[in-house]
C-alpha cells in the first residue's frame, strides 16, 4: 500500500509536470496511466503462489508433508528446535547392557551376564528377572514359533532379557496373576503391580526411577540373604546409578515385597538391583545437530530420562556446540511461574524428566523469550505442545493420528535429517519471493525514473504508453516467475534464521533497489541521449526501448542472489528456466523492430549496427555497475560480520 501511494504520487507529479512543460493533456494522461500500471508489481501474487507450490512439491519429494501453508514461511525463521530423544534422536530400540545384581554390577552381552556361568544365577537375580517380567505390560505371542512382543521398547527389552535367561514368562504370569496395577505418573516415576502367589500371599513388584524406588526400600537382597539397607549401601547404589547414567544408559531400579496371607499392605520394599539399557543414537545425529548449529538454530533435547543420563546423551550429540551444557530437571518446575521459567529456559540445552505437560510449558516459555520454536512429537499427549509451537513436527510412521493432525509439518519417513531440507526450502522460498519482488520493483522504478528524467530534462517522453505496457506485461513477469524457481543457494544453511519481524522488503532494500534502478535508468538515458543526437528521435526511442528492456532482463541475473554475483567466488546452481526466459525474451525484444506488425504497434524503427551497439551498451553497463556495488556491499558486510539480508536498516 505504501508503494502504491508513492507510485501514485509520482505518476500524478509526472502528469502535472508534463502539463507544465507543454506536452499536452491527452499524451500525459496516457503516459501517467501507463506509469501507474507499470508501478504496480501485478505479477507478485502469481510469483508468490508459484514459489509456494514449487517449494511444497520439493519438500514432498523428500518425504516432508506440509499440513499448514503458513508453516512454509515460518520454517525459514526457526531459531530453536526442541527434539524428543526417544525415537527421534535415538532408534527407540532398547537393549539391556548392564545389571546391578545386589551390589555387583555385571555387563550383559546377548542376554548373558558377565562373570556368571550359564545356570548359576543367584536366587536374587532370579527374583529380579521375575519382577521385571511381572511388572511389565508387554504381550508375548508365538507358541511353538518365533516369539513376538507387543509393548514399549523399554519393557520389551526387559522381557527379552528374561526370556534369554530361560524365564518362562507366560508360565510365571499364569502362576502369579496380576490383581492390581499402578502406572507411572507425573509425580510417581515408577510402576507397581500386585500379584497373587501360588503358595499364598501376595507379591508387590516395582520398577522405575532408581532414586525414588530406592527411597521406598528398607531392605536389600544380598548374597547372604535379606539385610537392612543402611546409608553406606545406599551410597554405593547411588554411585552405581550415577555411573550407569553417565554412560548414557536408561536405568531402572527394581524392588519387591512379599505379603503373607492376611497381612496388611506395607510400603516397605526390598531392593533387588538395577537394569541399564541403551538406545543407540540414530546414524548421523551429531552431524545433524552441527548442521542446525551452522544454520544458527539452537538445539534442545527433551527426555523423560534422569538428568545424568540426559546429560551424557546431550554431550554425545554435541547439543551445547562446544560450550558448557546447561541441563534442567523438569520435575523442579512445578512451582516456577511463567516469567521465571522464560528466564530459566533461555540457555538450556537438555530438559530431563519431562512430562507432556512440561513440553507445553517449555515451548511457551521459549516463545515468551522471543524465540521461534519448532517441536517434535509423536504421541497423543504431545498434541498441545505441537499445536502451541510455531512449527509442530510430527512423525508420519510412528506418530499418532492426534499428533499428525496437530502438527504443521509431518516427516513421513520419521527421519529428522529431512528437517534440514524443510528448513532450507523454507528459507529458499522466502528468499525467492524477495528476489522476485526485488526484480519487479527495480524494473518498475527504472521505468518511472526514465520517464521523469526525460520530461525533467526537456527530452520529451523516451517511451510511449504502449511501450511501457509492453515492457511491464511481456518482459517483467516471466523473469520474475523463473526467479521463483531458483534452487537453494550453497550457503543457505550457513546463515542465521531470518527475523520474522522484518518486512519482506525493508528500508535498506528500498535504498538498494532505488540505486539499482537509477543505474538502469542512467544506462538507458545515456544511450537515448547519444542516439537522439546521432540517429534522430525515432531511432532514439527504439534504442531507449531496447536498452531498457535488455537492461531489465540482465538485471534478473543480478537479482538471483544478494551475496553471489559476477565478481564473487561462490557459484550459484543453474536455473535453466531463467536462462530460457531471458534468452527467449531477449530474442523477441531484438526482433520487434524488424517485424512489421510489432514495429507498427509499438512505434519502432529498425536499428542499424550503431543503434544495436548503443542498446547493448546501455543494457550492459548497469549490470556491471550494480554487480560491482553488490560485491563492495558483500565485502563490507563480511568485514562487519553482518549478513546483507538480515539488517532492518
Amino acid at each position: 500500500s505504501q508503494l502504491a501511494m508513492i507510485s501514485g504520487a509520482v505518476c500524478a507529479g509526472v502528469f502535472g509536470f508534463g502539463l507544465l512543460r507543454g506536452y499536452g493533456l491527452l499524451p500525459m494522461l496516457k503516459s501517467s496511466v501507463s506509469l501507474a500500471v507499470a508501478a504496480v508489481p501485478e505479477g507478485l501474487p502469481t510469483v508468490a503462489t508459484t514459489t509456494l507450490a514449487l517449494g511444497i512439491r520439493e519438500m514432498s519429494r523428500h518425504h516432508v508433508a506440509i499440513r499448514k501453508l503458513a508453516a512454509v514461511e515460518t520454517l525459514g525463521s526457526v531459531q530453536t528446535f526442541c527434539m524428543d530423544k526417544t525415537g527421534t534422536l535415538t532408534e527407540n530400540r532398547m537393549r539391556v547392557v548392564s545389571v546391578v545384581d545386589g551390589l555387583t554390577r555385571r555387563k550383559v552381552e546377548k542376554g548373558n551376564f558377565e562373570g556368571l556361568e550359564e545356570g548359576l544365577r543367584s536366587a536374587r537375580l532370579d527374583r529380579l528377572l521375575e519382577v521385571i517380567a511381572l511388572c511389565n505390560d508387554t504381550d508375548i505371542n508365538g507358541s511353538g514359533g518365533p516369539i513376538e512382543m507387543n509393548g514399549s521398547p523399554t519393557e520389551s527389552a526387559l522381557i527379552e532379557l528374561a526370556l534369554l535367561q530361560g524365564i518362562d514368562v507366560q508360565g510365571l504370569r499364569h502362576e502369579c496373576p496380576r490383581i492390581d496395577v499402578h502406572y507411572r505418573a507425573e509425580r510417581r516415576p515408577w510402576m507397581t503391580t500386585i500379584h497373587d502367589l501360588a503358595e499364598g500371599g501376595r507379591m508387590v513388584a516395582v520398577k522405575g526411577s532408581p532414586a525414588e524406588v530406592l527411597a521406598m526400600c528398607e531392605h536389600i537382597h544380598l548374597d547372604d540373604g535379606i539385610s537392612v539397607l543402611d546409608d553406606d549401601t545406599r551410597a554405593q547404589l547411588i554411585g552405581h546409578n550415577e555411573t550407569m547414567a553417565g554412560e548414557a544408559l536408561r536405568v531402572l531400579g527394581v524392588a519387591y515385597a512379599v505379603r503373607p496371607p492376611g497381612a496388611e499392605t506395607s510400603t516397605a520394599l526390598t531392593w533387588l538391583g538395577m537394569v541399564g539399557m541403551t538406545d543407540p543414537l540414530r546414524e548421523g545425529m551429531p552431524e545433524l545437530i552441527q548442521r542446525f548449529h551452522g544454520a544458527g538454530i539452537d538445539t534442545v533435547m527433551i527426555t523423560g530420562d534422569q538428568s545424568a543420563t540426559a546429560y551424557a546423551i546431550g554431550r554425545e550429540l554435541g547439543l551445547a556446540n562446544g560450550g558448557p551444557m546447561q541441563i534442567l530437571d523438569a520435575s523442579s518446575l512445578e512451582k516456577v511461574d511463567e516469567n521465571l521459567l522464560a528466564a530459566l529456559v533461555k540457555n538450556v540445552h537438555v530438559f530431563a524428566r519431562v512430562s507432556p505437560k512440561h513440553k507445553l510449558r517449555i515451548v511457551q516459555a521459549l516463545q515468551r523469550g522471543g524465540r521461534v520454536v519448532a517441536m517434535t512429537g509423536d504421541g497423543i499427549n504431545d498434541g498441545p505442545a505441537l499445536k502451541a509451537a510455531d512449527i509442530g513436527v510430527a512423525m508420519g510412521a510412528a506418530g499418532t493420528d492426534v499428533a499428525r493432525s496437530m502438527a504443521d509439518v509431518v516427516l513421513e519417513d520419521d527421519n529428522l535429517h529431512t528437517m534440514t531440507t524443510a528448513i532450507s526450502q523454507g528459507r529458499t522460498i522466502y528468499a525467492n519471493i524477495r528476489k522476485s519482488v526485488h526484480f519487479l520493483l527495480a524494473t518498475n522504478f527504472s521505468e518511472i525514473e526514465l520517464m521523469v528524467a526525460g520530461i525533467a530534462l526537456g527530452l520529451g517522453q523516451p517511451l510511449t504508453p504502449i511501450q511501457l505496457l509492453w515492457i511491464n506485461l511481456a518482459t517483467d513477469i516471466f523473469p520474475a516467475l523463473t526467479l521463483a524457481m531458483e534452487r537453494a543457494e550453497p550457503d543457505v544453511m550457513n546463515r542465521p534464521p531470518r527475523d520474522p519481524g522484518l518486512p519482506i522488503i525493508h528500508r535498506r532494500d528500498l535504498a538498494n533497489i532505488t540505486l539499482e534502478s537509477a543505474m538502469i535508468t542512467a544506462g538507458t538515458l545515456g544511450s537515448f541521449l547519444i542516439a537522439l543526437r546521432s540517429l534522430g528521435p525515432l531511432p532514439a526511442g527504439t534504442v531507449a526501448f531496447t536498452s531498457l528492456t535488455l537492461a531489465q532482463l540482465l538485471h534478473a541475473t543480478s537479482c538471483r542472489s544478494e551475496r553471489h554475483g559476477l565478481f564473487s567466488r561462490g557459484r550459484l546452481p543453474r536455473n535453466p528456466w531463467l536462462d530460457a526466459a531471458l534468452g527467449l525474451s531477449a530474442l523477441t525484444q531484438l526482433a520487434l523492430p524488424y517485424l512489421p506488425p510489432t514495429r507498427a504497434l509499438l512505434g519502432l524503427v529498425p536499428l542499424g549496427p550503431g543503434g544495436l551497439a548503443l542498446s547493448l551498451a546501455g543494457a550492459t553497463a548497469p549490470l556491471l555497475v550494480n554487480e560491482a556495488i553488490k560485491e563492495l556491499r558483500v565485502r563490507q558486510a563480511a568485514r562487519n560480520d553482518h549478513p546483507p539480508m538480515e539488517s532492518p536498516s
